[in-house]
């Protein structure tokens, strides 16, 4: 029985309803917001349970979001076929169903009352419905006093559920909103200036501008520190997806598990401490970009799930089944040698063609050594401007050693030796004795005849014993010594001195 006819409820009916619209435009907290429609319908209706259920973008499937009643917890997040059932009759002809009496109706089908543990005597469903598209069903079953539902309470069904409608819209586009700000207040927080003119440099900022224009996959490999997430987000600024989120994710900093959760989402009771639902990473970089940092730490699990995602644009929250069609153009770094892990069956081959569509190396900084002038320069003033400090000046003497030095951690190492150097520094000028001892140590001597011939000889004799009595060990030859590596390394070059074949 269909019922469509104008609303006249009783005085009691209106105090219940007008209570629920109180209710249902008090919060934009999505999960709050299902869970009190779902007691709301219940209370209106004067029924002993209600489960309100989303239609997936398909058409194909209704998923549980919220249960009240005996067992109503079991079966959240259970999915049904959206053409079956009293609820798939709702969705069909887009109408609310009243049905007084289940045992008089083939439509009625069993499987919620086997998952609730109860006995269903009579039910009705109401679409719910936005600009013209159903977006979910709200059903009842039961009533409190035991008799049958009837033309009032249809009626009341189909007025909350046309509530619960359009609540439930602005609860997304809310949720939606606020992934989109959060994205964006990350995006426009870390910095996208790239400082140097190298030709290195250069060759692969044109290779960024070309591939920014198009949604290609891309995988940036690098050393640690090169500075692979900057190149990310200047290929993002540069891009169609600019006005989108530019989302990172670490794939070296969670577990397996917490991994997954980051990327896809979770629906409400997956896993322990799963106390509600969230988005993942790739619904909060819709439209935009997700950065996929440290690509080789992936699980082949994990591995396997992005693969679906960038093959078919879907993915599924864990725990859930709802099936979430995803627009973001996926970037990807690593210092690790992905062919190598292939090799050894630690990475997917199929994944790492995927996602190499268009290469590109970041040198490291021994390789644009010419860049090293800007970038102190760029440190220097930036860590002076957050300390507060003057404004410093590097010394020509403090500059030349960062040049010559060999700057293994890349440009991270730099930044961090830079920032602790204006911290040191007294004055509005930085001097070789405010860097490190470490880079201090590796300072040539601007006349070498300051260095008497006996004592070069003398200490490169020292060097040559260590070295050929730790087999030219490096690290164990200048713990013997009594000084660094790096300043080891240095005296080697200096005086020249080669490991015999």
């Amino acid at each position: 029985m269909d019922i469509a006819s104008p609303l006249a409820v009783s005085a009691a009916s209106l105090t219940a309803l007008t209570k629920a619209a109180t209710t249902i435009s008090s919060t934009l907290e999505l999960d709050a917001l299902v869970q009190a429609i779902a007691r709301l319908a219940c209370e209106v209706t004067r029924a002993e349970a209600s489960t309100f259920s989303t239609l997936e973008k398909s058409g194909n499937k209704l998923t549980v979001n919220a249960a009240t009643g005996p067992k109503g917890q079991a079966m959240v997040g259970t999915n049904f076929d959206a053409t079956l059932g009293i609820a798939g009759q709702a969705v069909r002809t887009n109408r609310a169903v009243c049905v007084p009496d289940v045992r008089k109706d083939a439509t009625f089908r069993s499987q919620i009352d086997d998952i609730g543990s109860r006995q269903t005597r009579t039910v009705m469903a109401a679409p719910m419905v936005h600009r013209a598209e159903i977006i979910g069903v709200l059903e009842v079953a039961n009533r409190l006093d035991e008799s049958n539902f009837g033309q009032e309470d249809l009626k009341l069904l189909r007025v909350l559920a046309s509530m619960a409608a359009g609540a439930l819209q602005n609860a997304r586009s809310h949720a939606e909103l606020q992934g989109k700000y959060k994205g964006l207040r990350e995006s426009l927080a870390k910095p996208t200036q790239i400082v140097g003119d190298s030709p290195k440099l250069k060759e692969l900022l044109t290779l960024c501008d070309r591939v920014a224009s198009t949604n290609a996959s891309v995988l940036i490999v690098g050393e640690t520190g090169t500075g692979k997430e900057l190149v990310a987000r200047y290929i993002h600024r540069a891009s169609r997806r600019r006005n989108a989120p530019f989302v990172p994710v670490n794939c070296a900093a969670l577990t397996e598990t917490l991994l997954e959760s980051e990327l896809f989402g979770h629906e409400k009771g997956s896993f322990t401490g799963a106390h509600a639902q969230r988005k993942g990473r790739f619904e909060l970089a819709e439209k935009g970009t997700l950065f996929l940092d440290e690509l080789g730490e992936l699980s082949r699990q994990t591995q396997a799930k992005l693969l679906r995602v960038l093959q078919e644009k879907e993915f599924v929250r864990v725990g859930g089944t709802e099936t979430i069609y995803s627009d973001v153009r996926i970037i990807a770094a690593t210092n690790r040698h992905l062919k190598n892990m292939m090799a050894d069956g630690l990475f997917r081959d199929d994944l790492y063609y995927r996602l190499n569509v268009f290469p590109l190396t970041v040198p490291p900084l021994r390789q644009r050594a010419s860049d090293i002038r800007a970038l102190v320069s760029h440190f220097v003033q930036k860590a002076s401007r957050e300390f507060r400090g003057p404004r410093l000046e590097v010394s020509p003497s403090a500059l030349k050693i960062l040049e010559n030095y060999e700057w293994r951690g890349n440009i991270r190492e730099l930044q961090n030796v830079m920032e602790r150097s204006v911290l040191m520094s007294d004055g509005d000028t930085l001097w070789p004795e405010h860097l490190p001892p470490d880079i201090q140590a590796t300072m040539i001597p601007e006349d070498e005849a300051e260095v008497s011939s006996t004592l070069h000889g003398q200490e490169r004799a020292l060097i040559l014993k260590a070295l050929q009595e730790y087999g030219w060990n490096q690290s164990k030859a200048a713990r013997s010594l009594g000084v660094t590596r790096y300043h080891l390394r240095h005296r080697i070059r200096k005086y020249q001195l080669v490991k015999p074949e």
